[in-house]
């Protein structure tokens, strides 16, 4: 018997059952947050004063369903906050191998672990902003890209009004933390976006100094043909000598500039490892800015954290001008990328920079981890330095994403329900099985599964069983309890081969 058959005898147009991976899962995206964990509305928390969270849960345990249900319901929260005030700027701080690969080449080490051991808060820090910043500058220079901050219709409009002070943060970010690869362009993008008239005289002064010399050589050369004449005189001999000296002067103004351009530009390279911007491509940023936003001071030179804080208050502030209230950053899939490829000791390199109570407890930012459960045995294994330093007590903690039966059985009937043909009576799950199985067979099924990606995975195999063992002619639209008991112990087995490391997912 063809599945779709089966299908088709229910008014299911398509199979609940079928997809693996959140992100791809357009039932989930249907569902609209029906049935969700219960832990869900603990990591939400209120998004008036949002808190940070942190999760650890098994792969399939619904980390990322998590992740996507957040950004729901925090863009549901903002559509309903008046003239688009109170909104969140949402941070997804999940694309890792850029960020990985960029510091990967930047700090070398014998190995990958090596590499990302030498992973420091500041370089999360910079991590984040780079992803903000250059969603932000997309939004204004017009290039929409991934994770594309919406500022509103007006938004050059918006930006053209800020004072003088707000785009002076917008000008600093942009100069550090844009796209490495097209910082100069996009900077100049930028600034004609907003109008900034305040100019760098780096630039002039290098013509000035070059026409000084131009003048010094013909002003030379004309006094040796008047000495050559005899006709040379006092006057023209001071006046030679007041040229020579303000060109020198003027010359060694540039030269000082330049000198202390390059080292501020070679230290912030250094600093700036997860960008692996080289020092010329940020001297070139700096040159175009005004003589006192570089002399600003607060550049993150060194490896203390102040000035990075200093960097996500500007970020507030310059979002603040189009209605973001709060910043909220997504943090997950840690294990995925080519570096980490869930080896448990990189991934912990990656993520125990981020366990420190003060950057995780930031007034009007909070991040909401999505963690491998494999980090949480990890964690139980620390020293209570590190607790006392990490403070998870005040971080929302989830020690573990679990699900019973009860809960995967109501999980898979929204799923159900929400692939029924329209206009069609929605069915119960125990309405596919025949007399002999009962609602509490199937909960306890799904409870051995402990989670939603293995409980859809029993689930489409029973379907796929039944209908591969039941010929066309004699077609049973209901499935007998030996289908179920069968494919039961057959997942039971592959999950207890995968936790012992026997077998692939």
């Amino acid at each position: 018997m063809n599945v779709s058959s089966f299908l088709k005898h229910w008014s299911i147009r398509e199979n609940p059952f079928m997809a693996e991976e959140a992100r791809q899962d357009e039932v989930l995206a249907r569902l609209h947050g029906q049935s969700p964990h219960p832990d869900f509305y603990k990591v939400l928390g209120d998004l008036n004063r949002p808190a940070s969270s942190v999760v650890f849960g098994e792969k399939g345990s619904g980390k990322t369903a998590i992740r996507l249900l957040l950004e729901e319901r925090i863009n549901e929260y903002d559509a309903s906050q008046p003239g688009g005030t109170g909104r969140t700027l949402v941070i997804a701080y999940d694309e890792w191998n850029p960020v990985l690969d960029r510091f990967a080449r930047r700090v070398k080490g014998k190995t990958p672990l090596e590499s990302l051991q030498q992973l420091r808060l500041v370089d999360h820090i910079d991590g984040l902003l780079s992803v903000a910043v250059s969603d932000l500058v997309d939004a204004v220079v017009g290039r929409k890209g991934e994770g594309h901050v919406e500022l509103g219709p007006d938004a050059r409009q918006t930006i053209r009004r800020l004072d003088r002070d707000t785009q002076d943060d917008w000008i600093i970010l942009q100069t550090l933390y844009d796209r490495p690869d097209q910082a100069v362009n996009r900077g100049r993008s930028l600034r004609r976006a907003m109008r900034f008239r305040r100019q760098s005289w780096l630039g002039p002064m290098r013509w000035v100094r070059n026409a000084l010399w131009v003048l010094v050589v013909l002003a030379g050369a004309a006094y040796a043909w008047y000495h050559y004449q005899q006709q040379t005189d006092w006057l023209m001999q001071i006046g030679l000598g007041t040229l020579a000296v303000i060109t020198i002067g003027v010359s060694g103004k540039v030269l000082f500039d330049r000198l202390r351009l390059s080292r501020l530009s070679r230290q912030l390279s250094n600093q700036l490892r997860v960008l692996d911007r080289p020092a010329e491509s940020i001297r070139a940023s700096l040159e175009a800015l005004p003589a006192d936003l570089r002399a600003a001071g607060g550049w993150p030179t060194d490896d203390l954290d102040d000035p990075r804080y200093a960097m996500l208050e500007r970020l507030q502030r310059a979002v603040s001008s189009f209605g973001f209230e709060r910043i909220i950053v997504l943090i997950d899939r840690v294990d995925e990328p080519t570096l980490v490829s869930g080896d448990v000791q990189r991934m912990k390199a990656v993520v125990w920079p981020l366990f420190n109570n003060k950057f995780l407890q930031q007034s009007g930012i909070a991040f909401k981890m999505m963690l491998p459960i494999e980090l949480r045995h990890e964690l139980h294994r620390q020293s209570s330095n590190f607790f006392q330093e990490a403070r998870l007590d005040k971080q929302n903690l989830i020690d573990r994403l679990s699900w019973s039966g009860a809960m995967l059985y109501d999980l898979c009937t929204a799923r159900l329900k929400a692939c029924m043909d329209e206009g069609a009576e929605p069915i119960a799950l125990t309405a596919m099985f025949d007399e002999t199985v009962n609602r509490q067979d199937i909960v306890d099924a799904l409870d051995q599964m402990r989670q939603p990606r293995d409980a859809f995975k029993m689930m489409y195999r029973v379907i796929q069983e039944h209908c591969s063992n039941t010929p066309e002619e004699e077609a049973n639209w209901r499935i007998p309890r030996l289908v179920l008991d069968q494919v039961r112990r057959q997942q039971a087995e592959r999950l207890e081969g995968l936790q012992r490391g026997l077998r692939p997912a």
